[in-house]
């Protein structure tokens, strides 16, 4: 029976790499798989998922209208899928992650979703929020602070090199991310209390 799998980090923790690993897997043992990655990341028309340390697959589009059941369910008319992976899930929305589900449920596919936890200001994201409710298997890819510490919180950082409170949940190429423990995410949002 297919499950949907969801694994979640800070930035920079690898998620992409282990995706276009495991992808590369199942191609190399005769699969076929689907790679999905969100529109907000795109270049051109094409989508790809790209890893840091320089390797790369083309993959399919979605937005936030995309209905990636009736997606999948349309593919699989045209040809086996052995399963699909989904690259910034962070970015689904709430009823993308149960379509997901579904995909799993129904079309006994399984998926296979990588994205971030939480944002900037240390809220969740709809898709993993979703995710982290619904899906079959949690798994944690962990990266580290600069202390060394396990990170767990992302820090947006404006031109000036300070972190931004405030604004927009997404903010794309305008802006350095930065993987944090939550002590010093803490210092670098100015959230710590007077003493």
């Amino acid at each position: 029976m297919a499950k949907l799998y969801f694994s979640y980090a800070a930035m920079n923790a690898g998620k992409s790499t282990i995706l276009l690993q495991a992808a590369y897997n199942y191609r190399e043992r005769g699969m076929d798989v689907l790679l999905l990655t969100s529109a907000l990341y795109k270049d051109d028309d094409a989508g790809h998922i790209s890893s840091r340390i320089g390797i790369s697959a083309d993959a399919t589009l979605y937005t936030n209208e995309t209905d990636l059941f009736s997606l999948v369910r349309e593919r699989q008319a045209e040809h086996r899928i052995d399963a699909i992976f989904v690259d910034e899930a962070q970015f689904l929305t709430k009823e993308q992650a149960w379509q997901l589900a579904r995909v799993a449920d129904h079309l006994d596919v399984p998926v296979l979703a990588y994205g971030l936890r939480t944002d900037f200001r240390g809220e969740l994201f709809e898709g993993s929020e979703a995710l982290l409710a619904i899906a079959d298997s949690l798994r944690e890819v962990r990266t580290i602070c600069e202390c060394g510490r396990k990170a767990t919180m992302v820090a947006r950082l404006g031109p000036d090199g300070k972190a931004v409170t405030e604004g927009d949940q997404v903010s794309i190429g305008k802006s350095t991310y930065i993987s944090l423990c939550r002590r010093h995410w803490e210092e670098k949002m100015g959230r710590l209390p007077p003493v």
